[in-house]
């Protein structure tokens, strides 16, 4: 009974000492408030509102959509492979995967992930 009540013991003590540290050691400042702001869609909430739209956070956003779609589209022929149609499967997701590698090098011969780096 005596263990359990300082292994409570020590367990309050630890929790107690780790709140307190954690409020000492913070800082509240000015860049710390600016990371609770709402940033919607790519627009700093400091600006104007009729600011144009950042084309990189544009291409980003397809950039994302396009990899999903197409995660999207190879993960279930992931269980279709485990049937009969294995080769058939397998041909439709390299078909898949080809036509984005193609789209990605043609993007980039375009110039159009100049901002990746």
């Amino acid at each position: 009974m005596l263990t359990i009540f300082l292994m409570t013991l020590i367990s309050l003590l630890v929790s107690l000492l780790m709140l307190i540290l954690a409020f000492l050691l913070s800082e509240k400042s000015k860049k710390e408030r600016e990371k609770f702001t709402p940033f919607e869609c790519g627009f700093s909430p400091f600006k104007k509102a009729r600011s144009p739209f950042s084309l990189r956070f544009f291409m980003i956003t397809l950039i994302f959509l396009i990899f999903d779609i197409e995660l999207a589209l190879l993960l279930p022929l992931g269980i279709l492979s485990l049937m009969k149609m294995k080769i058939l499967i397998s041909f439709l997701a390299l078909m898949i995967t080809l036509i984005l590698v193609m789209g990605l090098i043609h993007e980039w011969i375009q110039g159009a992930l100049n901002w990746v780096k």
